[in-house]
């Protein structure tokens, strides 16, 4: 069966993440620069092997104070940890439409393993022909095994921002026009 290396959709596809604040809120938050690869044997994707890379000055959580706190030593430390990556070693197939992707996560040069849950929306052509994969994926961390542990005390007890923070994706891939006219 042959190889399929498929490509990121950018302009139909979102990274993003959420977390808690003041301990009662979410704060939302987008990668805007990110690519990702993903090669698959035929259109199993079970099979795939998924390489993500986020560029982290990129972020973007519509204040741009907190978005220079979040690239700044105390968080990310941009300047010295410009990317963030995730590399799957597994995926398993729950059903027809949902999966289990595990993989490592590496930000600021520390790896941990994480699984993240995905729903596959089908393949499908566009009206100019291409052949596209769609994905929908969630999955939670925790901050700190990262290195990412700025915090600040609440007079009322807890902390500013919680060390849980959930990701999100929707992911458009497109099979490359030379193999959607092989098919």
């Amino acid at each position: 069966m042959e190889k399929i290396q498929w490509v990121l959709d950018p302009t139909h596809s979102e990274i993003g993440f959420k977390v808690k604040h003041l301990m009662m809120t979410n704060v939302h938050g987008n990668f805007n620069q990110f690519n990702m690869n993903m090669h698959t044997t035929g259109e199993d994707f079970t099979s795939a092997q998924i390489d993500f890379t986020i560029q982290m000055k990129s972020i973007d959580t519509a204040n741009e104070q907190r978005d220079a706190h979040l690239l700044s030593a105390d968080f990310f430390d941009a300047e010295k940890h410009p990317e963030m990556s995730f590399n799957s070693n597994k995926i398993m197939q729950i059903d027809a439409h949902n999966f289990q992707v595990d993989g490592q996560l590496t930000i600021k040069h520390v790896t941990h393993p994480v699984s993240l849950k995905g729903e596959f929306g089908g393949v499908h052509k566009d009206p100019w022909g291409n052949q596209k994969a769609g994905f929908s994926v969630e999955g939670k961390i925790n901050r700190k095994d990262f290195g990412l542990t700025w915090n600040a005390p609440l007079e009322t007890g807890g902390v500013l921002i919680s060390e849980e923070v959930k990701l999100y994706a929707e992911v458009q891939l497109v099979k490359p026009v030379a193999e959607n006219q092989q098919a």
